[in-house]
């Protein structure tokens, strides 16, 4: 028996859907029966995770607590989130709910670590960045890392809320690749892709060393535990 999956998503919408689509990709099936079972909660009222996290905002955590809660009580044996910045959360997540919480963070760190790259770059939104979500979890796993000085990444996260408002031109993707190869430039072996919108404008070929996707890692990792 499969397990069921519940994800905690809409942060944004258009990332979950990506999620689930390189879920559905990614799971061996040779028919409709062969696929897991999914829920997905996709709450686009959840507050701005980086709003909160800059004390400007209203927490996300009951949100995210309730919507764990739900998918919990509607049968899933496994959750996720399709954020990264929500990983600030995790713990109460993880504390509300009696099933396993699969981390994007650690399993994105595990594969970069395990990509043997000394230096890793970081391209993540100002939550994520303010929390130090990814650097203390690669320093934890004895890596160095580097990032976007603060106007590159004003400029980053300008890209990010265009991509949320549905632009996926080639100017922004062609912004996006120079972000990457300035941090590439810079002496990154690795990339880390920590944004689960950076998936839709930045592809493994534009770049010239691994792009560990948070999302491509997180699928994998799911299946795995869904299957086992």
């Amino acid at each position: 028996m499969t397990k069921t999956i519940g994800i905690i998503g809409g942060l944004g919408p258009a990332a979950t859907a990506d999620f689930f689509q390189k879920l559905i990709a990614a799971t061996p099936a040779r028919g409709d029966s062969d696929h897991l079972r999914v829920l997905i909660d996709s709450n686009p009222r959840i507050p701005d995770r980086n709003a909160a996290i800059a004390g400007r905002g209203e927490s996300p955590a009951p949100y995210l607590v309730a919507a764990a809660l739900g998918l919990e009580r509607a049968g899933a044996d496994l959750l996720v989130m399709a954020c990264n910045t929500a990983h600030h959360w995790q713990d109460d997540v993880r504390a509300a709910v009696a099933i396993p919480f699969l981390s994007m963070i650690d399993e994105t760190a595990d594969a970069a670590a395990a990509s043997g790259a000394a230096t890793i770059a970081i391209l993540a939104a100002d939550g994520a960045r303010g929390a130090q979500l990814y650097e203390r979890a690669l320093e934890q796993r004895g890596r160095a890392w580097l990032r976007l000085d603060e106007k590159a990444q004003r400029e980053f996260m300008d890209l990010i809320y265009a991509v949320k408002a549905g632009d996926r031109s080639e100017p922004i993707r062609a912004a996006m690749r120079a972000h990457a190869h300035a941090l590439i430039a810079s002496g990154a072996d690795a990339l880390i892709a920590g944004c689960t919108e950076i998936p839709l404008v930045l592809d493994a070929p534009d770049v010239s060393v691994p792009l560990i996707e948070s999302t491509d890692v997180l699928v994998r990792r799911v299946i795995a535990r869904a299957r086992a």
